[in-house]
């Protein structure tokens, strides 16, 4: 463990690193992050506009709601997106070669082969608007109710990572995958709302086959205190699924993996 620890450290340094080369393209796409994150808010607006409250959920508990879908796509594009789009192009050049002769897991090193730091300012942005929120709401999350939601935010990421690497998976078959890539992040778009604001098939969808309730929803009912033990078991359960079917989906894919040498 310590091992794969250093390795993440000489990764990251070397993506700060790369990043920090050109001071003024970091600069700018910092304050496109930021950008990014106060567009978000004219939705919300548009919506509380014309009520006070949508499903249940007032105008500052969906920033809660907002807040950690921020912190989630900061967290796609910074430390997600970034490595794993990377291996396409191994795929599809062939040079994966490189990657699976090397003395440690593979799956790990192209998983942090390269990170976008101009993100952060968006991780730090999401945070903002969690504190606004709760600020708006008048109300001072208990302990518990803010380690459930960090807990729950890390296995969000972990869900978030697990079904990213089944989409790249599918470059071993496929090649190009833009299209499930787009159609992914447009499905995790609809993590910005709250879960309840789908009905039927959609909740079903959004709750437990693509869990985007989960990423945004349940962390933020658990710093509202609304968050019951059987949700909380379920996120493990959900976490524990999707590692599992990424990881077999990963093992499966790289078996057929035609190299560079074949």
């Amino acid at each position: 463990m310590a091992r794969y620890v250093r390795l993440l450290f000489v990764q990251v340094r070397a993506s700060l690193l790369l990043a920090v080369q050109y001071r003024l393209d970091f600069a700018v796409q910092g304050l496109t992050a930021l950008f990014w994150t106060a567009s978000t808010f004219v939705p919300l607006l548009v919506v509380y506009g014309r009520r006070t409250a949508v499903t249940g959920w007032t105008y500052p508990q969906s920033l809660l709601v907002l807040g950690f879908f921020l912190v989630l796509k900061s967290v796609l594009e910074g430390a997600v997106n970034p490595s794993l789009v990377a291996v396409v192009d191994h795929i599809r050049r062939g040079t994966l070669d490189f990657v699976l002769l090397k003395p440690a897991d593979a799956q790990f090193l192209v998983s942090t082969s390269k990170f976008d730091p101009s993100a952060a300012p968006g991780v730090l942005g999401g945070f903002g608007v969690l504190a606004w929120g709760l600020a708006l709401e008048g109300r001072v999350p208990t302990a518990t109710g803010t380690t459930t939601a960090l807990l729950l935010l890390a296995a969000a990421v972990w869900v978030l990572y697990s079904v990213w690497i089944v989409v790249v998976s599918a470059a071993f078959r496929l090649v190009r995958v833009d299209n499930l890539a787009y159609l992914f992040t447009s499905v995790f778009d609809a993590a910005r709302w709250p879960s309840t604001v789908f009905r039927g098939a959609f909740h079903v969808l959004f709750t437990w086959v693509v869990p985007l309730a989960l990423m945004t929803t349940w962390p933020a009912q658990a710093l509202l205190g609304r968050l019951d033990a059987a949700h909380l078991g379920a996120a493990a359960l959900l976490a524990f699924a999707f590692a599992l079917l990424g990881r077999r989906v990963w093992l499966a894919s790289v078996g057929h993996y035609t190299s560079a040498s074949s």
